[in-house]
């Protein structure tokens, strides 16, 4: 059996410390570090706090690069996971993995950068995404590695709705995609097809009960 892959996952929420307990069980990946968002919500459960009560070593400053400075973390890991983690990874960051991927709350190209489910909606979709995607210099443009689409009901459906939603596509996306990442023939996104939406975007959200909830 070869080497576990070792990993440093970003990140926040309830979908990225169940992944990270998911990595704590697998043969194949070794967790050797996590960077939280910071401050982390406190609508959502804690990436750092799950961390210390395992015993991984937390970038407390939410820097991504301050990850191979901890203690015991080596200089160079085979692979990073992003799950809603709010900044750009930086090369300063990537040269140190020899892969870094991202889980994105849209379907791809579509609905790049920041609130992806609230743009959907305000939109009028019927069908949104989730895309695991190779992490690339810009925002959200990575090859594809693997994406799923779910319904969406946008006369009724608030963000707090899909994003539920969202979480259990994206939990099945990444359990099914990385035992086998190696496997997997990541496809270049169409750039004609992309939309990117940024937070200075965000004043023309309707105004409207759970809208502004998480979507990233």
């Amino acid at each position: 059996m070869s080497a576990p892959r070792g990993v440093v996952l970003l990140g926040k929420g309830d979908l990225a410390v169940r992944l990270g307990e998911w990595l704590l069980e697998r043969d194949d990946f070794h967790l050797k570090a996590v960077v939280p968002v910071v401050p982390e919500p406190s609508w959502t459960a804690s990436l750092g706090d799950w961390a210390r009560s395992r015993g991984v070593p937390v970038a407390e400053s939410g820097a991504a690069a301050d990850a191979f400075v901890l203690p015991g973390v080596p200089e160079r890991l085979e692979l990073a996971i992003s799950v809603f983690y709010d900044r750009l990874l930086r090369p300063s960051f990537l040269e140190h993995c020899d892969r870094a991927i991202n889980l994105h709350n849209g379907p791809l190209p579509r609905y790049r950068g920041v609130s992806p489910i609230a743009w959907a909606l305000e939109n009028g979709e019927t069908s949104h995404g989730v895309t695991l995607h190779d992490i690339a210099p810009g925002v959200d443009d990575g090859d594809v590695i693997a994406q799923t689409t779910y319904s969406l009901y946008p006369e009724v459906d608030e963000v707090v709705d899909v994003y539920g939603r969202a979480l259990d596509h994206g939990w099945l996306l990444l359990v099914h995609s990385l035992p086998r990442l190696d496997q997997l023939r990541p496809r270049p996104q169409d750039d004609s097809l992309a939309t990117t939406y940024r937070r200075s975007d965000d004043h023309r959200l309707i105004e409207r009960a759970g809208l502004r909830r998480p979507g990233r």
